[in-house]
């Protein structure tokens, strides 16, 4: 009789079946999180959220300072400092592991490098521009490099590995959106303020407001969005073992692979010519013809490097990734050492010519960016051949922050170089500088099918 009494009280659900079924349910049923949503819902505005930083710190922040008035010394020493926290990443990444979710970490970096951007937009008309906005771009880079740890284990938790396959395109592409518009649509907003009467502090300060508030949307929009996967909880620890031993072991692995040597020398030196140009573009551009520039405006770059040259890195990018789909990274990797570095040659001419043809001008950075895109596809996919086996994300990890030393360590002393040197003189050690990434080519060992697609 309590029984059927307390029947009495309860809401009846009629479930059919070969017979009706009456069952007693809770008023308030506690609304579950969804383990997984349509990966088209998350994975873009993910990797978008990944790219914006990332490209504020090492891109834009060298326009910046180049319209503030900065020596190319101290942009190119400054800004490649900002490298740092993307080659120490890995002393903190298993951290994202044992603490907390991934879902927690991506939030909580979103909301610090949103209010990192505001407090740079707010400091640049400031007397002491440079040392905030500087200090304000650290804080935005560690929380940028922790943010894509904490999205890619995500990215993996997130996806069974079929879905991993089919969307790594979509998060390429959207990264490279991201980089056009902040490159790109960013940069050329600036211009546009500038020459509609704003001085740059003031034009820039507004700019850099706006990125802030997309980076607000983005985390309110992944704050509602973002599934919440089973396999997404801290990573369960021996407590026997202490931690220190624990994350030293994992990192020793890395470093007792086979053929370490030869790795550690690719992951270092086969962009060294890269690292000698990428905090020199955007000054070459904008600098008068006086100085041995092109005399861009800032609309106009943000048109050649940010847009052109972004685009053509994309589709670089896409095809190499599947020249080494079809044929393997081995077959491929020659060719791409060589699309990687020849295509330098084209800064020779342009510094050596002084171009005005605006086309001509956007033609020979396509040309450059567009072979970078599709000889960078081999660095990727050898990181991604070297970190496989157990522990594969953190040994990724290790070796993203081994190709940002490989970044940091030239470019900090490329402007003083190019002050001493000229423009002319420069690109010419820039061609020397490719010497080093044959040759480091030649020292590693590729599987034979690594890459290709199985028949």
């Amino acid at each position: 009789m309590e029984y059927w009494e307390k029947i009495k009280k309860e809401p009846l659900i009629i479930i059919p079946s070969f017979h009706y079924s009456i069952i007693p349910v809770e008023r308030s049923m506690p609304k579950k999180k969804p383990p997984s949503r349509n990966p088209w819902a998350w994975v873009p505005s993910l990797y978008i959220a990944e790219g914006i930083p990332y490209t504020m710190a090492m891109m834009v922040s060298v326009v910046l300072y180049k319209r503030l008035g900065i020596s190319n010394t101290d942009i190119a020493l400054y800004t490649s400092w900002l490298y740092l926290p993307w080659v120490i990443k890995p002393l903190w990444s298993p951290f994202i592991d044992l603490f907390r979710t991934k879902r927690s970490w991506i939030l909580g970096m979103q909301l610090l490098v949103g209010a990192s951007l505001a407090c740079i937009a707010f400091s640049i008309p400031s007397s002491r521009f440079f040392q905030c906005t500087l200090a304000f771009f650290w804080l935005m880079a560690f929380g940028s490099a922790t943010h894509d740890t904490a999205a890619d284990g995500f990215y993996m938790l997130g996806l069974t590995e079929p879905l991993q396959a089919a969307f790594l395109g979509v998060r390429t592409t959207f990264y490279r959106i991201a980089t056009i518009v902040m490159q790109g649509g960013l940069v050329i907003f600036a211009g546009f303020l500038e020459e509609g009467g704003y001085d740059i502090p003031t034009a820039w300060s507004l700019t850099l407001t706006v990125v802030a508030g997309v980076m607000a949307v983005l985390f309110l929009y992944h704050f509602f969005i973002l599934p919440f996967p089973a396999a997404d909880h801290p990573a369960k620890r021996n407590p026997s073992i202490s931690l220190t031993w624990e994350f030293l072991h994992i990192f020793g692995l890395f470093f007792r692979k086979k053929g370490i040597v030869g790795i550690l020398a690719f992951f270092l030196f086969y962009r060294f010519a890269e690292t000698q140009l990428v905090k020199i573009i955007a000054p070459f551009l904008l600098d008068p013809r006086s100085k041995g520039g092109l005399g861009l405006t800032t609309s106009e770059l943000g048109i050649i490097y940010g847009t052109v040259g972004v685009i053509a890195l994309l589709f670089g990018g896409l095809l190499g990734g599947y020249a080494i789909y079809r044929k393997g990274l081995k077959f491929w990797v020659w060719i791409m050492v060589c699309a990687v570095h020849l295509p330098d040659l084209v800064y020779v001419y342009v510094s050596q010519t002084m171009p005005e043809n605006f086309y001509l001008i956007n033609l020979c950075i396509a040309v450059e960016q567009f072979g970078y895109g599709f000889g960078f596809t081999a660095y990727t996919m050898f990181m991604i051949m070297v970190s496989e086996g157990e522990h594969k994300t953190v040994h990724y990890a290790i070796s993203t922050g081994i190709m940002a030393l490989g970044m940091m360590v030239p470019a900090m002393a490329s402007g003083w170089l190019q002050e001493q040197l000229g423009y002319q003189n420069y690109f010419l050690w820039v061609m020397a500088a490719t010497i080093p990434g044959f040759i480091v080519t030649g020292l590693v060992k590729i599987q034979p099918e690594f890459g290709k697609k199985k028949e």
